[in-house]
């Protein structure tokens, strides 16, 4: 797979091209320079393409005959600045943590637009949400019902919730990324809803506002959307014999990226306007005398493409006859999804943007594992130590899972945009590494 900039359009950041020094340029930034300057690895991102897709989520969703929203999933990327912008852009947000609820309040998001989800929320999270006075918690099983109405009640808090349901669909998507299948931790099975809306309607403190289902993530097809939204609704007309008025469905989201050249076109938007397509048609169908309000999730598909990872090349270790390791100063404390599930990347060196291929290489991470390879094949440029490597789409599920492995400080973070650069999370310490040793 050849790298280089003239390849990689819909992969790197909107706008993304070369100087006239053959440096990649993202956001007006020279990205050689922003290394120089904040040091390696660096994670940058560009407002302009979050702003860009948060948008365009929402302008999917105009054509919907009732109330939509969108609701960026934090467990992709979760930081004070992001949020203020996803809330600038009018989207709504779905937490899963009580650290990412935290963060949701340090960032001034207004608590009634939150969605609380998670399979095994602890005492402490839900006397948090209530405390905040989140907008929705979605409950995923019988216990939690009892544990967060006590506490609604304790509280003088009427909470309103939406039932997690597995749809029993399975998503074409990684197996660790299928949320939807029949053998899953998450949500209720068809057969129990049933018992779970009884269950609500017995305790005053709960409003029971709808349906939510998620099948899973990195998702390119639209048939598992259509299966998943078709059960909600059947399901939707088995509880209204219960007395319950379906007010809001939540098909969740998913929707996938595109990584590599060769990776096939992804248009999470377009995805996210048929999935509303088909919500209206199914409620039209069943019979509802007006669709309920709609609610989507994309993660990803808002802020993966917005960012890149830049590592400076260390060590080239030409194995003859198998293989070239273009060592890094990263990798999979940073970026765990090729080693937890073998996602796959493509690469270009910074300083060389449009300079053509010379060699396939692989790119290895500096951790103490053999299996902390970023990528396994790429074409580049001879690359030469001390060189910026630049991966992109890195913005989702790189800081959201990264950790400290060896004891390695996590990089920094910076934002660009209109040729400027701002430092939005310093580079850890060692000292930092230490600070809740006791």
């Amino acid at each position: 797979m050849t790298s280089s900039i003239e390849h990689l359009a819909g992969i790197l950041p909107d706008g993304a091209t070369a100087n006239a020094a053959g440096h990649l340029v993202v956001g007006g930034c020279d990205l050689v320079a922003l290394a120089e300057s904040y040091g390696t690895p660096l994670y940058v991102y560009d407002e302009a393409t979050v702003r860009a897709r948060a948008r365009a989520f929402r302008d999917a969703l105009r054509g919907y005959p009732g109330r939509s929203t969108v609701c960026y999933a934090a467990k992709a990327y979760c930081a004070p600045w992001l949020l203020r912008i996803m809330a600038e852009e009018g989207l709504a947000l779905d937490v899963v943590s009580g650290g990412e609820l935290h963060t949701a309040a340090v960032a001034g998001f207004a608590p009634e637009r939150i969605s609380f989800h998670g399979n095994n929320k602890t005492d402490d999270e839900l006397e948090m949400a209530l405390r905040l006075r989140v907008g929705r918690v979605i409950v995923d099983n019988v216990e939690e019902i009892g544990r967060l109405a006590d506490r609604a009640d304790a509280a003088g808090v009427r909470q309103g919730v939406l039932l997690r349901v597995n749809p029993g669909v399975t998503a074409q998507t990684h197996a660790y990324l299928q949320t939807g299948a029949v053998d899953t931790k998450f949500g209720f099975s068809p057969d129990a809803v049933g018992g779970a809306v009884k269950a609500v309607l017995a305790r005053a403190a709960l409003v029971l506002w709808g349906l939510h289902a998620h099948i899973g993530s990195q998702i390119g097809e639209i048939e598992p959307y259509a299966a998943a939204v078709e059960r909600l609704f059947a399901l939707a007309q088995e509880i209204a014999k219960l007395g319950v008025d379906v007010r809001e469905i939540s098909p969740g989201g998913g929707y996938a990226a595109r990584y590599r050249p060769s990776d096939p076109p992804a248009d999470g938007p377009a995805m996210a306007g048929e999935v509303a397509r088909m919500v209206a048609e199914s409620s039209r169908r069943h019979g509802f005398a007006r669709p309920p309000d709609l609610a989507i999730e994309p993660g990803r598909a808002v802020v993966a493409t917005a960012g890149i990872a830049l590592y400076r090349v260390g060590s080239v270790k030409e194995i003859r006859g198998v293989r070239t390791y273009v060592a890094v100063d990263g990798g999979m404390a940073d970026n765990i999804r090729p080693t937890a599930y073998g996602a796959e990347y493509t690469a270009l060196l910074a300083g060389r943007a449009a300079a053509p291929a010379e060699q396939s290489v692989a790119i290895a991470g500096r951790y103490c594992e053999s299996g902390d390879v970023l990528i396994r094949e790429v074409r580049l440029p001879r690359p030469r130590h001390g060189e910026i490597l630049a991966i992109p789409v890195s913005g989702a599920y790189h800081l959201s899972m990264a950790s400290n492995y060896n004891l390695v400080p996590r990089p920094a973070v910076v934002v660009v945009r209109d040729g400027s650069s701002r430092l939005v999370r310093r580079r850890e310490t060692y000292d930092a590494l230490l600070s809740a040793e006791v």
